[in-house]
This record gives C-alpha cells, structure tokens and sequence, in this order.
C-alpha cells in the first residue's frame, strides 16, 4: 500500500502514541501533536523515524492549531490522508459538582477543538481528493456507568459522535470518510494512579483494554475504504452484556 501522511492529535502517550506508532510501523508519515513541544521531541527521539515525522505543539482549543497541523502536514509531506482526533480531555465528576468552568472545559477541549481541528484538515483533504478522518469517543455515550459520574466529558465526547455522522453525510461528496472508535476502560497514562483493573468485570472478556488494541481498530478504520459513519466500540464486549 502507498505510503500515507498522518495527523494524530493528542500522539504524545497513550491511544494517540499507539495510533502513531501503528502508522509508522506500516510505514506512513505522522505528524504529531501535544501541549508539551519538549515531551513531544523526546517522543520523536524515541520513535526514531525523524524522517516520517513532524511535530505540531499547541492547545487543541487554540484556533490555530488545526490550520498548522494542515500546514506541517502538506509542507513536510506533500498532502493528508488521515486525521485522527484523538486528543482530549476526560475526569470523573458528580453532576452536582459540575461548574460553569469545568463544563466549559471540557466543551472547548474535546468538542470545540475536534470541531475546528477537522475544519481546518478537512479543507486540505477536499483539495487532495479525500481522506479518512478517525475520531476518538467513549462508549459511555452509549452506556454509562453508575460508579463513574462522567456527565461533563460524555457530554463533550457525545457531541463529537454527532459530529461523526454528521459529517459522514456532509462529506462524502468529497471523498472524506468520517467514522469513531469508540473505547471502554482502556490502560493509559488518563487513569494516573488509578486501579483500572477493578473495570475489568464491565468487558465480557473480564479485562481492561489497552491502547495499542484501539490503535488497531483505528488502523482498520484509515484502512476500511467502503465504511463510513460507524461508531466502532473497542470495549472488550462492555456494551454487549456483562459475564
């Protein structure tokens, strides 16, 4: 298969790393994207493909950082082919604690951002003749768990979901497929210290999932050139029933 040129959002760890990595091992160009230009470089060091690779450091809500994800992507490498949305936000809260600020974070970060992120790549996209846009969500839009009061992040994740198949209608004219991948409880750095696998009775396979396993459904989904507007879960048989 031709090589292609990837934007992974949120590639500094967890899913947006795995998903970078799984790119460039099928030997794609990625561009990479995080807050922290300096962690972002020691990735790059430790990805050692500097020639496959350019970097991107910014705010995901900063309405500039799509247009220069656009620009790194077509300046080093000639074109996009896929944007993968994965960066974001997410922290457990009671519904009653939610503030006007925590809301309004979570709406910037993972919708806004995502919203304008793909604006922004999609335009290029168009002008190349298509594209395959992954964005990354949570199946607790679709099945939410009672012990894990999420209602500000889901809110935020929900909208980009909509967002999903909204534009998978909106730009298929153009050769652009939008889908979602759609993980359970997943083993990143997000969970900090946390004891991740008490989850693991909410999958039928009785375990937590790991990024690089979403990367492979997001690998599937660039790769899967007649699917378009699917929400694909990733969460180990958590939304088909319980063991």
């Amino acid at each position: 298969m031709a090589r292609r040129t990837v934007v992974v959002t949120g590639s500094s760890s967890g899913i947006g790393l795995a998903s970078a990595q799984a790119f460039l091992a099928r030997g794609d160009n990625v561009v990479l994207h995080g807050r922290d230009a300096a962690k972002l470089e020691r990735v790059q060091a430790a990805l050692d493909a500097r020639d496959r690779l350019a970097l991107v450091s910014g705010e995901l809500e900063d309405t500039d950082t799509g247009p220069r994800l656009a620009k790194a992507a077509i300046s080093r490498f000639g074109g996009i082919d896929v944007l993968v949305n994965n960066a974001g936000i997410f922290a457990p809260k009671p519904f009653f604690d939610v503030t006007d600020a925590d809301l309004g974070s979570f709406l910037n970060s993972n919708l806004r951002g995502t919203y304008f992120v793909t604006q922004a790549v999609a335009r290029h996209m168009a002008d190349f003749g298509g594209g395959s846009i992954i964005n990354i969500g949570t199946v607790l839009t679709n099945h939410a768990i009672g012990g894990f009061p999420s209602s500000a992040p889901v809110v935020s994740k929900g909208g980009v979901q909509a967002l999903t198949t909204s534009l998978a209608a909106e730009l298929a004219p153009h050769g652009i497929r939008v889908n979602m991948v759609s993980p359970g409880v997943i083993r990143t750095p997000l969970h900090g210290d946390a004891d991740i696998d008490a989850y693991a009775g909410l999958a039928l396979l009785d375990r937590v999932g790991e990024a690089e396993e979403v990367a492979q459904a997001v690998l599937h989904l660039a790769d899967a050139t007649f699917t378009t507007g699917v929400i694909l879960p990733v969460d180990g048989g958590h939304i088909a029933g319980r063991s």
